[in-house]
């Protein structure tokens, strides 16, 4: 099975080899094909992915000024390779828990006809870059969220969902998420955790009004369609809030 995993990359020099080595730690699990798309850095990103590349021919590395995610994720699409039979995402600042792929890919084969997984993340402000885990102080919260790194796609299903909208400069993955979800494709929700998504100063999702503005845009839109479209499946189930249930992000 050839898995490509899609990750966009913008001034993240700090992050971007530990998301990478949690990435090159499950080549077990299938024929790892990471496709990195360095949107326009300015800092050391692109340096930092070519000194991970030297021992990891699974890493293929591509620039381009800086456009915006939505713009960085789509030239990933086209790069992916004809076999490549499922697709996933990282951002460049989060970690791939190990073994995650395996029990992904595991549901696949059980299951021909399964087009998507749909697992659980867990937010941690502080994350221990040697260990790949959440460091002993941090505070974490795990929750079924918006998430393309949460996903592992079938190749099929990521080809009939299309590009992303590169209208959104926030929320394309929600508007993805949400036009995935609404063609009613055959999919598990998975009680695991995939990811541990990495809060830091450097958000683009704490630019609270914008990140707003464009979720719901994004909702706005999928309105539309399933208005347009009866056929079109109303999305639900995709949000849990897992645990602790005190602790509200900032």
């Amino acid at each position: 099975m050839k898995l490509s995993v899609i990750m966009p990359v913008y001034n993240r020099e700090r992050y971007v080899v530990s998301a990478l080595r949690s990435l090159v730690r499950q080549r077990d699990a299938a024929d790892l094909d990471i496709i990195v798309i360095d949107d326009g850095s300015t800092d050391g990103s692109a340096g930092a992915v070519r000194s991970m590349m030297r021992e990891n021919p699974c890493i293929r590395l591509f620039q381009q000024s800086n456009m915006g995610v939505a713009r960085a994720r789509n030239a990933g699409l086209r790069q992916l390779p004809p076999d490549a039979e499922f697709v996933s995402f990282l951002d460049s600042d989060d970690i791939s828990l190990a073994g995650r792929f395996k029990k992904d890919l595991a549901r696949f084969r059980a299951d021909p006809g399964l087009e998507l997984t749909y697992s659980l993340m867990t937010l941690v402000d502080r994350i221990d870059d040697e260990r790949l885990k959440p460091a002993v102080d941090s505070r974490t919260m795990t929750l079924r969220g918006i998430s393309l790194s949460a996903a592992v796609f079938s190749r099929g299903l990521v080809d009939r969902t299309g590009e992303f909208d590169e209208d959104f400069e926030q929320a394309e993955d929600t508007d993805y998420l949400l036009r995935v979800f609404e063609a009613g494709p055959n999919y598990e929700l998975l009680d695991a955790v995939a990811i541990y998504y990495r809060r830091h100063a450097g958000n683009v999702t704490k630019e609270h009004s914008g990140r707003v503005r464009n979720h719901l845009r994004a909702i706005h839109k999928s309105m539309r369609r399933r208005k347009a479209d009866p056929a079109r499946r109303e999305v639900q189930g995709i949000f849990e809030l897992k645990s602790p249930t005190d602790w509200r992000m900032l």
